[in-house]
């Protein structure tokens, strides 16, 4: 007889323990039904509130519920990374502890993973819950990264997803640590196929993602899966030659005509600042990427674990 496959639902936990509770309640039936072994792989990424002790009381419930815990807040890529490591069923599925993502679309995953589908996206029609600024923003880095990426990026398409364990296996190997987690899940490739449906508010609590915290993951997924800064600044630059050499054809003409004129203060000092803000945009990129260089070859590790919870002894 075929085994049953084991499911692996990883979510990071940071600050969540209003709606551990109703996460699990809700979770736990859906994962029952499939008639599919599981587990449910808990990452808590340096919570300040009680989400560990609350995640020690479901694990010591249910031996299905693994937990763990971070020495300190590493980040939400980084407690995506541990949970894979960690997982140990045939297909993975990360998941937001928010409830975000309805966990009610987990069978059909499942079937069209059965189909013979590598990878299930769980692409949002609406996206309730979210100001203006964050739904106009985030459509404007997906269409700009699916512009210039080296790879596509789902649009409309976060970590909700389910993968086979030969895309999980590509997906260990990949070391880096400044980790965009959409665009490594998206780099393997492999048979994909497309769920819809209309993302809900958050359950409780408040999202952890400010702006600058935002800005700062978009430049992650740009630097990370695109060299387009660096070209771009390039064809600038000559761009800029090229309009510099016809200015000054035309003012040699003008003085072969005109004779000579005493050129302007402000034309002067409006193309110094232009020129020097150009430059200064140019090494700021150029920083970028080197500052990752730098980050990668110390090769610290992409997070440490103070405690695993319901592991075998080899994972501790």
């Amino acid at each position: 007889m075929e085994k049953t496959p084991v499911i692996s639902v990883v979510v990071p936990i940071y600050n969540e323990e209003k709606g551990l509770d109703a996460l699990f309640s809700r979770l736990e039936p859906i994962l029952n039904q499939t008639g599919e072994s599981w587990e449910i792989v808990c990452v808590n990424d340096g919570s300040r509130d009680n989400s560990i002790e609350l995640l020690r009381k479901h694990s010591a419930r249910n031996p299905n519920i693994k937990t763990i815990n971070f020495s300190r807040n590493f980040g939400k890529e980084a407690a995506m990374t541990a949970g894979i490591d960690y997982a140990t069923g045939n297909a993975v599925i990360p998941i937001d502890a928010d409830l975000q993502d309805p966990p009610e679309l987990i069978p059909e995953m499942i079937k069209k993973w059965r189909e013979g589908f590598k990878v299930v996206l769980a692409t949002r029609n609406a996206r309730a819950g979210e100001t203006f600024m964050k739904k106009f923003t985030a459509n404007m880095f997906y269409k700009i990264i699916g512009k210039i990426a080296d790879i596509r990026i789902p649009p409309n398409t976060g970590d909700f997803r389910l993968m086979d364990k030969q895309v999980i296996d590509v997906i260990k190997k990949l070391p880096e640590r400044n980790r965009f987690m959409k665009g490594i899940f998206a780099w393997p490739g492999f048979s994909t196929t497309t769920i819809y449906f209309d993302r809900d508010p958050r359950h409780s609590g408040v999202s952890a993602w400010s702006f600058w915290k935002l800005w700062k993951f978009a430049l992650d997924g740009i630097f990370a899966f695109t060299s387009a800064p660096l070209k771009i600044w390039m064809y600038i630059g000559f761009a800029i030659s090229l309009f510099a050499f016809v200015y000054a054809l035309f003012l040699i003409l003008r003085t072969l005509i005109n004779g000579v004129d005493l050129p302007g203060y402000a034309s002067i000092m409006t193309a110094v600042l232009f020129l020097g803000g150009i430059q200064l945009i140019s090494l700021g990129v150029i920083g970028e990427y080197i500052s990752r260089i730098y980050n990668e070859s110390k090769g610290r590790p992409i997070y440490i674990v103070a405690e695993a919870i319901g592991f075998d002894a080899e994972k501790n």
